[in-house]
């Protein structure tokens, strides 16, 4: 049997000396024991996914508001991909896989119900007492807002693993720096959270292209605007003869591992460049880990796409407006009268201001329970 001390030898030998060991983290906030059999790493990735906030993203928007289909992406199959693809450029790059894969798993943790509508919404109604983010409030969660211990709230997840949360940078999250003041703000992270970026740019970009044809919002004669997905197409069908539904899942497939590649080989480039050598070299760079100049004009023209047709699309648009009355009726609601939380969120006044309480509450709620608890405070007729 490996036990930790073994795994965490391994690791000194055949991780990369810019890899972060888990030997060498910062530690947890409140000490614990080791655990025998797990890195601390791996303990961090298991107490995310036996969290509260990690089962709700099962029914949390990504675009697609979850009653709308079972077959579109949710906010936990998109960190289940995300997850792996960061995974897989982890191991490639000789780093830290399960660091990597903790910090996936947590980077969505934060979001509320109804995708980016929901957030701009609750951030709209938080403006003059702190505002909303999903990555402060990922944080939140995780040192605060769980409760599975009797010794401390949250998960006390170890120092790297809450830095990669908080530090989540793409073209949708930019953390500022008083928010990062904790973890190192003058530093860059470790290669293992900024691959998670990238894992998460590569995945999202497909999954859209996917549900937004799968929803037919997306026409295939409209994605021959995108020069990286018709390079693909014209690839596969010099090789294949498929039908549409096999056409999209070829292409979606290989412009996944043409950007997966497309990081691995610039990124390492910059190693071998850099000469890195430890970690601390890794945190006074600029970020390392990217795309070459070429993919990222690809993914700039493919993101400029995605926005005009599918993210403002008027059946979208429908579906954000929509949640964002919800959002606002039910913070309103709370606000009115907060006792209609339950006992355990309303005594949690006596130390932090019934804005953010209700805030907290709200971002936690699935789209199903947003919606459930719409009927339950503004129709009469639903049971209470």
């Amino acid at each position: 049997m490996r036990k930790r001390i073994e795994q965490e030898k391994i690791e000194a030998q055949i991780l990369a000396p810019y890899a972060v060991l888990a030997l060498n983290s910062q530690g947890r906030d409140y000490p614990e024991p080791k655990s025998k059999s797990r890195t601390d790493f791996q303990r961090d990735r298991d107490r995310i996914i036996h969290c509260r906030a990690f089962r709700h993203m099962m029914y949390k928007t990504q675009v697609f508001v979850n009653h709308v289909g079972d077959y579109f992406r949710t906010r936990l199959t998109h960190t289940i991909e995300v997850a792996q693809i960061a995974k897989s450029i982890a191991k490639i790059l000789m780093l830290n896989e399960d660091l990597t894969e903790a910090i996936a798993l947590a980077h969505d943790i934060g979001h509320t119900p109804f995708g980016h509508a929901g957030e701009e919404m609750l951030h709209h109604l938080m403006q003059g007492y702190g505002g909303f983010e999903h990555n402060r409030q990922g944080l939140r969660v995780v040192e605060l807002l769980e409760k599975n211990y009797q010794d401390f709230y949250g998960l006390n997840l170890t120092f790297e693993v809450r830095e990669g949360i908080i530090k989540h940078k793409t073209e949708y999250d930019s953390p500022e720096k008083n928010e990062t003041a904790r973890f190192l703000p003058d530093q860059s992270p470790p290669l293992e959270a900024q691959i998670v970026n990238v894992a998460d740019e590569i995945a999202y970009n497909n999954h859209d292209i996917d549900d937004g044809i799968k929803s037919g919002l997306l026409t295939y004669d409209q994605l021959h605007q995108i020069p990286v997905w018709e390079q693909e197409i014209k690839k596969i069908n010099l090789e294949y003869k498929l039908d549409k539904d096999l056409l999209r899942s070829y292409a979606v497939r290989e412009l996944i591992g043409r950007q997966i590649n497309d990081v691995l080989e610039t990124t390492w480039e910059k190693i071998q460049q850099l000469n890195l050598k430890s970690v601390e070299e890794v945190r006074h760079q600029p970020i390392i880990v990217s795309f070459s100049e070429e993919m990222k004009e690809n993914n700039r023209i493919l993101k400029k796409f995605l926005y005009q047709n599918l993210y403002q699309h008027y059946r979208v648009i429908k579906m954000q407006d929509k949640a964002k009355r919800f959002i606002q009726r039910i913070f309103e609601a709370y606000m009115n009268e907060p006792k209609q939380l339950s006992p355990d969120h309303w005594n949690r006044m006596e130390n932090e201001s019934q804005q953010r309480v209700v805030c907290d509450y709200i971002a936690g709620m699935t789209d199903r329970y947003a919606m459930d608890e719409y009927q339950r405070l503004f129709e009469p007729y639903t049971r209470i």
